[in-house]
């Protein structure tokens, strides 16, 4: 299992409180870095107690933008100082160090530059940058760029001024240095424009030469330049002209605490906003099906109990009430789904809804009978939801029906009925609970022939694949066992 940098250095470094957090904000956003110099970073701190002669390695990044020296992972290895000399220079003299170094855990050559992390001009960690000592890319003014542009940011983090002072948030569709760059100078002039960045500013319709113009004049907007150059934090924002929507992120460069100039990351979303505006469109169809749906459902319980009030007979009244109380319970899970773009929903947005359906039904004077709900199912898929919910309402029904007959002479009856849910790992625990009369002596659920118990054990056993078991608990106690599919992080709720 993965140990995360916040355990790793507890467990072996001595950074706590601001110094890790400066630590973190450098890892959240150093992957421009990577790229910008082509090369893998390692960031790492001195083992606590042993006076920068060991290193543990906290964090890893590998270049987009070329190959890394490095493809098993890193993190938590040691370095003894032997092994790495220039980090421990580097941590010792507060100063930039370069030269070669063997690859870890390798007898290759690498070239290495350490540079120290300061806050308040103390030392928290050394960030080596490490690229093979021969490389097949050719060396062009693009490279010389990024490469000057890396080495800016290298003096920022000695300086304590990079990471910048608050917490970026990581965006997956957040501007990339492969994606296109702009450099500006202390003017916010254009010094330096990347191809994929002349590729974006031409889907915009901009296709002015750039070089020493400010953004503004070439149609480009620069409040997030002027922004980011003033405040002295990066700012984000997005662009669209037409149907081109085009993703900045505005990084200012700073000297000694002062803006001296600007990076512009830009990425073209447009092909991502298409998709967002055609899921977007499919999730509103989605919700207006259900919503139809739901409606459709209501309608035909209207018709059921229209034509259950012009019929004589008690035993067809009862049925035709009992298939109206089952729609309305798929009904109430489809007004629930049609509220919500994803095909899941809370189901103690079900419950509540369905204990009053039956409540409605058993208000009388000759019997009253209270309804609790404990615990909670979270967030279930629509294809459990619906299932589940007709049982509980098939199970409740049958609580008031056989549970609690009425008293001697018409007296009226009382008792109470708990729905209990238990959500476990890979299984939801449902319960419902009377304080009636119990079963009968020779009750078998297998030989029953009620519809509402043939209905429920099919229901339970088939589309749901799950387990139903009923017994006296002073009254009578139905446990169900439904299984759970494993739920992607964040889509089904916390098991």
């Amino acid at each position: 299992m993965a140990v995360g940098l916040f355990d790793l250095a507890h467990a072996n470094t001595g950074l706590r409180g601001a110094t890790l957090r400066h630590l973190q904000r450098l890892v959240a956003s150093w992957q421009p870095l990577a790229d910008l110099c082509f090369a893998d970073l390692l960031a790492l701190a001195p083992v606590e107690g042993e006076e920068g002669h060991r290193f543990v390695v906290l964090a890893h990044v590998r270049p987009v933008t070329g190959q890394t020296l490095y493809p098993p992972e890193l993190i938590g290895t040691v370095v003894q100082e032997v092994e790495r000399p220039l980090v421990a220079r580097a941590w010792r003299k507060l100063e930039i160090v370069g030269g070669d170094a063997t690859v870890l855990g390798s007898a290759e050559r690498a070239r290495t530059e350490c540079i120290p992390l300061l806050l308040d001009g103390a030392p928290i960690a050394v960030v080596s940058r490490e690229s093979p000592t021969t490389s097949g890319r050719r060396q062009g003014e693009l490279e010389r760029v990024y490469l000057d542009t890396f080495e800016r940011f290298a003096r920022m983090m000695t300086e304590g001024s990079f990471p910048f002072p608050r917490d970026e948030v990581a965006l997956e569709e957040a501007p990339r240095v492969a994606d296109g760059v702009i450099l500006l100078d202390d003017q916010l002039r254009i010094r330096f424009t990347s191809p994929n960045a002349i590729s974006s500013l031409h889907r915009l319709g901009i296709h002015a030469y750039t070089h020493g113009l400010l953004l503004g004049e070439i149609g480009f907007d620069q409040d997030a330049a002027e922004a980011a150059f003033r405040l002295r934090v990066p700012v984000t924002e997005e662009i669209e002209r037409g149907e081109t929507s085009v993703l900045i992120q505005a990084i200012p460069l700073l000297e000694r605490k002062r803006s001296t100039g600007a990076m512009i990351l830009v990425r073209d979303v447009t092909d991502l906003r298409r998709r967002d505006r055609i899921l977007l469109s499919k999730d509103a169809t989605i919700r207006e099906i259900h919503h139809r749906v739901k409606n459709n459902l209501q309608t035909i319980a209207a018709l059921l109990r229209l034509q259950g009030r012009r019929l004589s007979t008690p035993e067809a009244q009862e049925a035709l009430q009992e298939s109206e109380r089952r729609i309305r319970s798929i009904a109430i899970v489809h007004e629930t789904l049609s509220r919500d773009a994803a095909d899941v929903v809370d189901f103690a947005e079900i419950i509540g809804p369905l204990v009053r359906v039956v409540e409605e039904t058993v208000s009388t004077p000759e019997l009253r009978l209270h309804f609790d709900v404990e615990g909670n199912a979270g967030l279930l898929p629509g294809e459990i939801a619906t299932p589940l919910a007709v049982v509980l309402n098939e199970l409740m029904q049958n609580a008031v029906d056989h549970a609690f007959p009425d008293g001697a002479d018409g007296a009226p009856s009382e008792g109470h009925v708990r729905v209990i849910v238990r959500r476990r790992e890979g299984e939801l625990a449902l319960d419902v609970v009377d304080d009636g009369v119990g079963l009968p002596p020779d009750f078998s659920l297998e030989d029953s022939r009620g519809l509402g118990l043939s209905i429920v054990h099919a229901l339970v056993t088939s589309e749901l694949g799950g387990s139903i078991e009923m017994r006296d608990d002073h009254g009578t106690r139905v446990s169900l066992r439904v299984p759970l599919k494993p739920a992607a992080p964040g889509e089904f709720g916390t098991l």
